[in-house]
């Protein structure tokens, strides 16, 4: 009647379509929830405990369940916008108990899953006119519902609720946790802070994973001492810290020379061969008569050896066959 391309006949099997729709998105998100739930509480049962990601996980658990919390009232609204259609067709002016509902439907159009909205939302812009729209969207005069406004947020969550539903999660599941940082008074109302890898195991390769303790010795000024663990790296293993190399000293000339501690070496020395010898009564290779031996040179008495006496292994000789060579 009033508004040009505004169809009663249209806008209601659209509620009555995003009424259903709601439903559907709410119960998928409320079972990924759970699932979501089991799997923080898995990561906050291992040994240690992964917390800093369980803090992410329950974060995104917080954004699921005030989504939920959302489409149920959005879900509510749509249905009353139904049973009141008739009123809205022939009022020209929203009526004064609708319009935090009708603007709700507007500014939520944009942030939630559901198509049906957009056309919902066409509707009462061609109804009421496109400032009614604008003042639904920037929430002129503080008529939107303030629990799906709160629900469908951007911001993080604080971090007080992410402590709280950890600790709900593991009352449910039945896992004993502590955490590792108690928040205080400031922190309680700031969103969560990013995570620094606390929780994070150190890389097996490097060998400091191990639940071993340990001494990390520098050589900073001053001979300083770090434990590893108020290093914030765990536990450090006795294989890991570093042990100067002092190898052993060589031994001594002394120690060669009196054995010390070491070992004789065994060395084969061969015995001298005997002498050829004319013994007949000795085997034939031990030099007896019937060894091949060379001949033996005749001997007249004129050679370099009988010369100057015969002495032939005295100096007198040698020098004597050296002369008689340069001759």
């Amino acid at each position: 009647m009033w508004g040009s391309g505004f169809k009663a006949s249209k806008l209601k099997p659209q509620l009555k379509m995003a009424v259903s729709r709601f439903q559907i998105s709410a119960n998928k998100k409320s079972a990924l929830l759970k699932q979501q739930m089991r799997e923080v509480a898995v990561l906050l049962a291992e040994d240690p405990p992964r917390e800093e990601k369980a803090r992410i996980r329950a974060e995104a658990c917080i954004r699921e369940d005030n989504t939920v919390e959302a489409y149920e009232i959005l879900q509510l609204e749509c249905e009353l916008l139904a049973e009141r259609i008739k009123l809205l067709e022939n009022m020209k002016d929203c009526p004064p108990d609708l319009v935090s509902i009708v603007s709700t439907i507007i500014w939520a159009s944009d942030r939630v899953e559901i198509s049906e909205l957009n056309t919902i939302r066409k509707q009462f812009r061609a109804k009421y006119g496109k400032e009614f729209e604008a003042n639904a969207i920037n929430n002129v005069g503080g008529v939107l519902n303030e629990r799906v406004v709160a629900k469908l947020s951007i911001h993080p969550p604080a971090a007080y609720l992410v402590q709280v539903y950890l600790e709900r999660i593991c009352e449910q599941h039945e896992v004993e946790w502590k955490p590792k940082h108690r928040l205080n008074a400031n922190e309680m109302a700031e969103p969560m802070s990013a995570p620094y890898g606390y929780s994070v195991q150190v890389a097996g390769a490097s060998g400091l994973g191990e639940v071993t303790t340990g001494t990390i010795h520098t050589d900073q000024e001053g001979g300083k001492t770090d434990d590893a663990s108020s290093m914030g790296m765990g536990s450090v293993p006795a294989a890991a810290v570093a042990t100067p190399y002092n190898p052993s000293a060589p031994p001594s000339a002394a120690t060669r020379q009196t054995g010390g501690d070491l070992e004789e070496v065994d060395i084969f020395v061969p015995a001298i061969p005997a002498p050829p010898t004319n013994d007949p009564n000795k085997p034939r290779g031990f030099g007896g008569d019937d060894d091949d031996l060379p001949p033996a040179a005749p001997s007249n008495g004129t050679g370099p050896m009988h010369q100057s006496g015969g002495g032939g292994g005295s100096y007198a000789n040698l020098v004597s066959r050296f002369n008689n060579l340069k001759s």
